[in-house]
């Protein structure tokens, strides 16, 4: 006769949790991509937000007097280090840092303070963008079948990158051209 029932029922869950992996698999490759992607943007962005800290240090010395450029200074160079659990910190200080100047943007260059405001806005735009990568990415290997097949079980879970970037809501309103 035919093959037992119970035969047919294991096959096809067999198959579905087969094509249920390779599914998820292919996700989790997608979603790794995403968080490379992500990554690189936002560490271009703090890099050109560093960059123009030091910019910003270097031609408003006189504005800001020589402690506060130091810091400034010290702030951006702090900001360059690699990608570390450290790196949050000094992106922290350098915020600070910035968030200080807030009052002096306009007496600045206005070329120079409305890129920093528009970098300020794309590190924000950035980070953002990276935590929903990391967020979905330990979603979907968080989830119980995921966990139970160890899927990517070997691959590092990435990290979500917490920095308070509300300077670019600060310069947003007191930029340029801005009352």
């Amino acid at each position: 006769m035919g093959l037992p029932v119970w035969t047919i029922v294991a096959g096809v869950v067999v198959l579905l949790l087969a094509v249920w992996t390779a599914w998820t698999l292919t996700r989790l490759r997608r979603l790794e991509a995403r968080v490379d992607r992500a990554r690189t943007a936002l560490e271009t962005q703090l890099r050109r937000r560093a960059a123009l800290a030091a910019e910003v240090a270097r031609e408003a010395a006189p504005l800001l007097g020589p402690e506060r450029t130091a810091g400034l200074a010290r702030a951006a160079a702090g900001a360059r280090l690699p990608w570390t659990p450290d790196r949050e910190l000094a992106e922290n200080v350098l915020g600070r840092e910035l968030r200080a100047l807030v009052g002096e943007l306009p007496q600045l260059a206005p070329a120079l303070a409305a890129d920093l405001s528009g970098t300020a806005q794309r590190v924000g735009l950035a980070r953002r963008f990276y935590n929903d990568a990391v967020r979905d990415t330990a979603e979907l290997r968080g989830r119980r079948l995921s966990r139970l097949l160890r899927l990517h079980a070997r691959r590092p879970l990435p990290r979500y990158f917490d920095i308070d970037d509300s300077l670019g809501e600060l310069v947003g309103t007191a930029g340029p051209g801005r009352s």
